[in-house]
């Protein structure tokens, strides 16, 4: 098979963003873990120690010693063994195409080993950074019609917006719950895989209408991009009502219930469980007070103990912090409160505006 020194047009980025174009990315582990492009695999050309001696001798002895290292590197059985997983992932993936950092030398070298192999993939112009300064452009402009989905904690929101289309699932793409108590076991992304992410899901809405949950300037430790949040600042509001008893029973299923099983399958136990609850209460003791952190502190221990119902502390925890809190919020957001009814109400309301 003949060598192939193709690109992806930089006029082609925005549809391989949008397709979500199988990425082999050639960059060290390290850079892959500060931020990717969603669908990219990190099978690196360099790991993280040989970039680094790269590194380190190209600022010692210029671009041709640091090649010429970087070379006697990744030679014989390893460079062969980098070549078969390029090569693997390309089988499985047929339309890849080869990312680096800026498209240069790391992927035009990958895309010549390959070619060598029998394969031919082409290499994204530009890189990462490019396809990173589109998803920049498109977050800051959000050229949508906007609307938020709000409600009191505990109204299945997240469900709901899960369900209707032309929705971005915010929580879902942070990989937290929105609350002090919404930490998951897993890692939240890193900003730079938060952004890139989240433009890829608004390039993919069809509509010109976008639906996302009423949300706080951040989501766990990721911040909103600064348009987003302008947005939301201004977007007309689908009020959702559910009754009190009806958000008891969800956040308990939710909190504890699913919360436990998650535990369990990861192998962690509900002391671990009650321990991340409690470090959740340090986090908002300022606004609790003394006196209702230690009440709710020993509500808690007392459900994990098995000596009250888990409702109990949710129930303290809805009447003394949530509900006060929102009802503040919401009065300066009434005059944009264009509807508001149960959750089949809203749901078709919201429906009918894509």
């Amino acid at each position: 098979m003949t060598t192939s020194s193709t690109t992806f047009p930089s006029s082609d980025a925005l549809e391989l963003l949008r397709q979500r174009t199988p990425l082999l990315d050639v960059r060290a582990p390290t850079e892959f873990k500060t931020g990717n492009i969603p669908n990219s695999f990190n099978l690196p050309i360099l790991d993280d120690k040989e970039r680094e001696q790269v590194g380190k001798t190209y600022k010692a002895k210029g671009h041709h010693a640091a090649v010429a290292l970087g070379h006697r590197l990744v030679s014989a059985a390893k460079k062969d063994l980098r070549i078969r997983g390029w090569a693997d992932f390309c089988a499985r993936n047929p339309t890849a195409q080869i990312i680096c950092w800026r498209g240069g030398q790391r992927s035009t070298l990958a895309q010549r080993w390959l070619n060598d192999a029998g394969v031919s993939r082409p290499r994204v112009e530009g890189g990462f950074k490019a396809l990173r300064h589109i998803c920049l452009r498109v977050l800051d402009n959000p050229n949508k019609q906007w609307w938020l989905l709000s409600g009191r904690t505990g109204s299945a929101k997240t469900m709901l917006i899960q369900d209707i289309p032309n929705s971005i699932d915010l929580e879902g793409l942070a990989n937290h719950r929105g609350s002090a108590f919404g930490r998951r076991l897993s890692p939240q992304p890193t900003p730079v895989t938060f952004e890139n992410t989240l433009a890829v899901e608004y390039l993919n809405l069809e509509s010109s209408t976008l639906i996302v949950e009423d949300e706080s300037r951040t989501i766990g430790r990721i911040g909103l991009p600064t348009q987003w949040h302008q947005q939301m600042q201004q977007a007309p509001i689908a009020l959702i009502e559910v009754s009190f008893e009806e958000r008891v029973e969800q956040i308990h299923q939710e909190y504890v219930l699913d919360a436990i099983k998650e535990y369990a399958i990861a192998g962690k136990t509900q002391s671990e469980l009650l321990a991340s609850y409690e470090d959740a209460l340090q986090r908002i003791k300022r606004r609790l007070g003394g006196a209702r952190l230690t009440e709710l502190t020993q509500r808690l221990q007392r459900a994990f103990g098995q000596e009250a119902d888990h409702r109990d502390w949710i129930s303290f925890l809805l009447r003394e912090y949530y509900d006060p809190m929102y009802d503040y919020q919401l009065e300066s957001k009434m005059p944009r409160v264009r509807f508001r009814g149960n959750k089949e109400e809203v749901s078709a309301y919201l429906r009918e505006l894509g």
